[in-house]
């Protein structure tokens, strides 16, 4: 593997993306690399953006990420993974879920929800892969592993094997909802190796 990867979790407050990015930390840990990681909770209790940065490899110095250096962006909501363009680069992919959360402008009727935010990203070269997270947790049963689902996706690109990440989240989720959890994240890692074949 090259000397560090960056990872990009991006959303808003309530989607459990610290949670993502600390079960990914630990099943890197547990893979034998050096992890650092940053977050960034803003307005999060009020539906604002958090982000979190997460950089693993031989040896890493610091968790923050520079402009243009992101290899995966993990967005929960679409408008999301434009709010963080300036961190990726042609080689970037990034993983968008298809949930829409309205922001408060768009919610009063301020602002119109943009309707080509897949096409933004792919017109920037990026790759892109589009996956409905909330729709693949609810067939599990319970919504609220969307985190989870998309945890499963990004493992797609990891350097690390799908039974440390299902070790982790034994470790990392209370026992009632392990199975959940467990199935969620094989269903978020199904989906992209499918959308991948397609490509």
């Amino acid at each position: 593997m090259k000397k560090t990867g960056n990872v990009l979790f991006c959303g808003v407050g309530g989607q459990g993306i610290l949670l993502a990015s600390e079960i990914t930390s630990f099943a890197l840990i547990k893979a034998g690399l050096d992890v650092k990681k940053s977050e960034v909770h803003g307005m999060a209790q009020r539906g604002g953006s958090v982000v979190a940065h997460l950089r693993y490899g031989e040896k890493v110095y610091s968790p923050l990420i520079e402009p243009g250096t992101v290899d995966i962006a993990v967005a929960f909501e679409m408008l999301e993974s434009i709010r963080y363009l300036p961190y990726l680069n042609k080689k970037s992919r990034v993983i968008v879920n298809t949930q829409r959360i309205l922001p408060s402008p768009v919610s009063t009727g301020a602002e119109k929800y943009p309707e080509d935010l897949l096409d933004q990203l792919r017109q920037k070269g990026l790759s892109v892969f589009p996956i409905d997270a909330f729709e693949i947790a609810r067939s599990t049963g319970e919504t609220r592993t969307v985190n989870i689902v998309l945890v499963g996706a990004l493992s797609v690109f990891m350097p690390v094997e799908e039974k440390v990440f299902l070790d982790v989240i034994d470790e990392r989720v209370p026992e009632r909802f392990r199975n959940v959890n467990r199935a969620a994240f094989v269903k978020g890692k199904d989906a992209i190796k499918m959308s991948r074949e397609v490509k």
